[in-house]
């Protein structure tokens, strides 16, 4: 938005240039068929797309007309779409023609299906909103997106903000200046997954400043660094796995770009092995960015090269005058230094809760601070340093993955006594998935079995690398199963723990 006038971005995808008025009139006719369904202020929009040019138009018509966005990863199956769906209250989902049939199943009754097919003029989505009325100019504050995430629990749990208020814009804007830095002037290269709610956050800011925004279906190095060069690019949304992607091309003898355009990359998900950030700032110079955050907390912290070069492997500190403790168990505030439970809030933001799920939410906060279960401390210039985490959540290649959602389904394989699943060291993604399984006395089961039966359920990306089995798998006093003995085998060897 400039002024409260929406404006639109020349996006380029796939090497064909769609002009900002294109990107204008498709959102328009989409807005048109939203309210010709019915579809109003507040009411829930669910998009399973890849990263595309419908995504975004989906994207800036939901913004556009006031409505929830709820994201789908598009590897779902179709019990965690219909979970999402039925959870949020969907009333729309808009979905790529061929990702239909993995999810059909699982889709309410109730939900009203939009099959996305841009090879043709033909296909529904060319179609809606075609002929319908003009949809009703919309002067409230945009809804933003629902990322849903899963933590202790095997269903994943909807965030949902209140309406920002008018204080709050201005605040996150200048957040929003600070962490992705992006502004009208600004050339910005997205190729992460914007199911993701970075990257999400990413593709809406670059819109709303009317940016010349360059879009990937997906990562790969050499053409990443090839559109640098050729768009001048100025801003970038990149995670670690893309990092060691691209330093690896270069080891290798790819070939390289001229990258001297870049200003800002921003970063947040997981964090950066030091000596892989220490190479791309050498490399691309002092441009690379970190955040810390979180969809319940938003942005806590920022680092920028310079800060971190002097501070190897912080966070940053508290951005934007967001708030920032360290806690033990029992809530008391710990001096400088010690590690506890990092607890944070950011207030450009307005609050949130888990629909349908406002215990969980409650159990999150302490003195209007919220935790995700990540352990670190602070130095005494108030810097954020993050070196373990109390939860149970793993972060590979920058996705959250919630053990929880898979031992519930792990559970109920046949011959399965119990099981725990857990991350592992992985040197290019971070962390991967690792599984112990206590098969049924008498039973013999093996890894490939266990395998298919997941991939059957879930995701694949949430189908654990290892799987190992025990006899019966180590508890604690209380019958827990105890994961650390599990992971530290793992780790043993590893500088790091996270």
């Amino acid at each position: 938005m400039n002024g409260g006038t929406p404006v639109y971005p020349n996006l380029h995808f796939q090497g064909r240039l769609y002009p900002a008025d294109h990107v204008a009139a498709e959102t328009a006719r989409v807005c048109a068929g939203l309210a010709a369904l019915g579809v109003t202020d507040g009411m829930s929009v669910a998009v399973m797309l890849r990263n595309s040019p419908a995504c975004v138009t989906a994207v800036l018509a939901c913004r556009q007309s006031g409505l929830y966005v709820v994201p789908l990863n598009w590897h779902f199956k179709a019990a965690e779409a219909g979970h999402v769906l039925a959870d949020s209250g969907a009333h729309v989902l808009f979905v790529h023609h061929d990702l239909l049939p993995q999810i059909a199943a699982g889709i309410p009754a109730n939900v009203k299906v939009i099959p996305v097919d841009e090879s043709g003029d033909t296909s529904p989505w060319s179609s809606f909103g075609v002929g319908a009325p003009p949809a009703p100019a919309y002067t409230g504050p945009p809804r933003g997106m629902v990322p849903y995430t899963s933590g202790t629990t095997g269903k994943p749990k909807g965030v949902r903000r209140l309406p920002a208020k008018p204080e709050q814009r201005p605040l996150a804007e200048a957040l929003m200046a600070t962490v992705f830095g992006v502004t009208p002037a600004s050339r910005v290269l997205l190729s992460a997954p914007v199911y993701h709610s970075a990257p999400m956050s990413y593709l809406m800011n670059a819109c709303a400043h009317g940016a010349e925004l360059v879009l990937e279906s997906s990562f790969d190095a050499k053409r990443t660094l090839q559109l640098i060069e050729q768009h001048r690019i100025t801003h970038a949304y990149l995670v670690p796995t893309m990092y060691q992607r691209l330093l690896r091309h270069r080891a290798e003898g790819g070939e390289l770009f001229d990258t001297s355009s870049i200003v800002q990359v921003g970063s947040t998900g997981s964090p950066c092995a030091p000596d892989i950030k220490r190479a791309m700032i050498e490399w691309w110079g002092p441009v690379i960015t970190e955040a810390y955050a979180s969809s319940e907390t938003g942005y806590i912290t920022f680092v920028d090269s310079k800060t971190w070069l002097e501070r190897p492997g912080t966070a940053g500190r508290p951005v934007n005058g967001a708030g920032l403790r360290i806690l033990d168990d029992d809530g008391r505030e710990l001096p400088t230094g010690q590690t506890g439970l990092i607890y944070g809030r950011q207030p450009a933001y307005p609050d949130f809760t888990y629909i349908n799920n406002d215990g969980a939410r409650k159990s999150l906060e302490r003195d209007g601070l919220f935790t995700l279960g990540d352990m670190g401390y602070v130095d005494a210039e108030g810097y954020l340093f993050i070196n373990d985490r109390k939860s149970d959540m793993v972060i590979s290649g920058g996705v959250n993955i919630y053990p929880a959602e898979i031992e519930s389904v792990l559970q109920t394989m046949p011959g399965v006594t119990d099981c725990a699943v857990f991350g592992i060291p992985d040197a290019e993604f971070g962390e991967a998935l690792g599984a112990a399984v206590q098969p049924a006395p008498g039973v013999s089961l093996d890894a490939d079995a266990v395998k298919a039966f997941l991939r059957e359920r879930i995701a694949n990306y949430k189908v654990p690398r290892s799987i190992e089995f025990h006899a019966a798998l180590p508890r604690e006093d209380t019958g827990k199963i105890f994961k650390r003995l599990l992971r530290e085998p793992h780790w043993r060897d590893q500088r790091r723990s996270i």
